[in-house]
């Protein structure tokens, strides 16, 4: 993990002599389990906007949650960005409620119950398949069907990431676990190479190493940057199928934190318009706005027509750890 400082001394400057920066207290510090290339520019526009300056902690969103857990009320932390529900629910007893305001920028199925962390974008998990080697009428209605042995050694995953962990939740809570463990070890039959992350699966994709991946589906979007002419396409499952599973990235708000109103001022940011049309108009990986008004990307089905497994994604952290010893106990897991 590494920390970056991202000080814009002219724009702080202007800014807190324009709306009084922050509280005067330092750097506000976040926990991000989102990627630095992904969301850095947030954080500078946050900074050019508020004159607060932002000491970020980058790492993997399951790894940062059992930080804030065992640091407790002495986390240096003030705010949490995570990948996935589940790693803000696993710290949900760190955080603070967020005012109704706030949430309400959001629909209810993409926020916590409790109030304590809100979605600040959406991401539908999708499989990116080579166009190449394969047509969109080759490709599996259910991701319960790639245990069939016609795609051994064809599949990519991302076992240790977050939003593979998510999904596996979803699967949980929507199948049950005898049918998630059959599924685990099935997928494992069929030899599955496994990435660190979402974005080399489908750069393995692009390359041919792997025919498909299971990834959310703003990656695309990420990899076709820096190759346009890619093989590439993302599949959609069928409606309520656990591999269509609809997620978010959220943020909540440390309850211990010494800079309350900065910690608060920055999860509202997120869900500001310019923070939302940055998904649309400038990010290079397309994820969902999740403030109404705001359309998505271009090419991108809405959000309201994507419909994954009924399931609450409020209730994955309370699931995180059965889900990570189901994988572990199937091999996808030291």
């Amino acid at each position: 993990m590494k920390v970056l400082t991202l000080t814009v001394v002219l724009a702080a400057t202007l800014a807190t002599a324009a709306c009084g920066g922050g509280d005067g207290s330092g750097p506000l510090t976040v926990y991000s389990g989102r990627e630095e290339e992904l969301v850095a520019p947030l954080f500078e526009m946050f900074t050019e906007a508020t004159g607060i300056d932002v000491e970020v902690r980058y790492g993997d969103s399951a790894e940062l949650a059992a930080a804030i857990n065992e640091e407790g009320g002495n986390s240096p932390a003030d705010v949490f960005f995570a990948q996935d529900p589940g790693s803000l629910g696993a710290v949900d007893a760190e955080l603070t409620e967020l005012p109704t305001d706030v949430l309400d920028r959001v629909d209810r199925r993409f926020r916590d119950d409790g109030g304590r962390w809100v979605g600040t974008s959406g991401r539908s998990r999708v499989l990116v398949y080579n166009t190449d080697a394969l047509s969109e009428a080759d490709l599996p209605g259910s991701v319960f069907d790639l245990t069939d042995p016609v795609w051994k050694g064809r599949i990519g995953i991302a076992p240790t990431n977050a939003s593979f962990q998510a999904f596996v939740t979803a699967m949980r809570l929507a199948a049950g676990d005898e049918r998630t463990r059959a599924w685990l070890e099935g997928l494992k039959a069929n030899d599955p190479k496994t990435y660190e992350k979402n974005t080399p699966i489908v750069e393995a994709v692009a390359a041919g190493e792997v025919d498909v991946g299971l990834v959310n589906h703003y990656y695309l979007y990420l990899v076709r940057e820096e190759q346009p002419a890619a093989p590439i396409a993302n599949h959609f499952f069928d409606p309520a199928d656990p591999g269509a599973l609809v997620s978010v990235a959220g943020a909540g708000a440390l309850a211990s934190s010494n800079q309350p109103d900065d910690a608060q001022r920055f999860v509202e940011f997120l869900l500001s318009e310019e923070a939302q049309r940055f998904y649309v108009e400038d990010a290079e990986e397309a994820e969902y706005p999740l403030v109404a008004g705001i359309p998505a990307a271009e090419g991108l089905p809405p959000i309201e027509q994507l419909q994954g497994p009924d399931v609450d994604l409020s209730s994955f952290g309370g699931e995180l750890a059965s889900t990570i010893e189901m994988l572990r106990e199937t091999g996808y897991l030291t």
